[in-house]
């Protein structure tokens, strides 16, 4: 009897040769359309059903079974919820990795087991090797970042079938193979929302608070901005303050709704040669380290690679079970954000970057 494997349908082309693949390695495979977010905000349409249209008539095409699963309450508490609580904090977290956690490789893994799924499957890049999970074939569109929070059990049960390949391959073999989806365009913007910019979605829940921009090295006020929770440290774009060489935003002071920026891009706040960890979540055991990090720190410090965002460079640095370490200073991230390890092409886990 062939494997069950249910599979993640988002109407995108990755997820729909995915199905493909299964098909043909002779799994009998049922494509979910997960619904986590269908509503309209004042200007911005949500394109739930028209994805859900594109999945349903891939899975047509392939005469594969086809439901509807609607996560849209949790996925409204364990991620909109966690993103606005984040914000408010002065925070940048990631929404993805927050949707992989707890929708995808929880909600919809623990469903479609009992269900008498055998295996989950998604249109991920990344590769598992049992509860391993491992860098994709296309480096480019690796997301191992936004995955490495999934359960070891949920990744031992989950395949990656687009995970081997390149990019510009499964476009060609959906068009060969005469899949709709061939050449519809990737969406950019908040998981599962459409094409949203982050600030715009933050402000029909988050409400607008004026307040200065003012220079760093002397105080004055150049201009105003609409909330200091909407800026990221670092950030030049959106601050309107005129032409010249660009300001970056170098500290927030949000008890007094203030944002301060510097034309120096070797202002202080904006490198660091360490970045402090929490909410760790470790896939592997990592040489020196005691198995549990909750443990003292240890006597040593693990050599890793590091990724600060999806398709970053990977970067050398050293674990003590709390912090990385850097041997040349790095620009500093913002703190919400994760920090992703690997050795070679082994994830090994990350955490969450702290408040410097």
């Amino acid at each position: 009897m062939p494997k069950r494997v249910f599979l993640g349908m988002s109407g995108g082309v990755d997820s729909s040769v995915s199905a493909l693949l299964l098909r043909d390695q002779g799994y009998d495979v049922t494509g979910v359309y997960m619904k986590n977010w269908s509503e309209d905000l004042p200007g911005m349409h949500c394109p739930w059903a028209e994805d859900l249209a594109d999945a349903k008539r891939v899975a047509v095409q392939l005469d594969l079974d086809f439901d509807v699963w609607d996560f849209e309450q949790a996925y409204k508490q364990k991620v909109v919820d966690y993103m606005l609580d984040e914000f408010r904090r002065g925070r940048t977290p990631n929404p993805d990795i927050m949707c992989n956690q707890e929708i995808k490789f929880k909600l919809f893994y623990e469903r479609a087991l009992a269900a008498g799924a055998d295996y989950i499957a998604t249109g991920h890049y990344a590769r598992a090797d049992g509860s391993h999970l491992r860098l994709a074939a296309d480096a480019n569109k690796d997301q191992t970042y936004f995955l490495y929070r999934m359960s070891l059990a949920a990744t031992a049960r989950t395949l990656f079938p687009v995970g081997d390949l390149k990019k510009p391959a499964v476009k060609a073999l959906a068009a060969a193979r005469g899949l709709d989806v061939a050449h519809k365009k990737e969406s950019m913007g908040v998981c599962f929302v459409g094409e949203v910019g982050m600030k715009d979605f933050l402000q029909h829940y988050l409400p607008a608070q004026p307040g200065e921009i003012r220079e760093l090295e002397t105080d004055r006020v150049l201009g105003h901005h609409d909330g200091a929770i909407f800026y990221t440290l670092g950030q030049r774009h959106g601050l309107y303050l005129g032409g010249g060489l660009p300001y970056y935003v170098v500290k927030k002071d949000l008890s007094r709704n203030l944002l301060y920026v510097s034309r120096n891009l070797n202002a202080a706040n904006l490198w660091t040669d360490t970045l402090e960890l929490e909410d760790l979540f470790l896939r592997e055991p990592l040489p020196n380290l005691p198995a549990s990090t909750s443990s003292t720190a240890p006597t040593a410090a693990a050599p890793v690679s590091v990724r600060l965002r999806h398709r970053a460079p990977l970067i050398p640095a050293t674990f003590d079970g709390h912090a990385l370490h850097f041997s040349q200073p790095i620009k500093r991230p913002a703190a919400g954000q994760s920090a992703v390890l690997y050795s070679d092409d082994l994830c090994l886990g990350g955490g969450i970057i702290a408040e410097s």
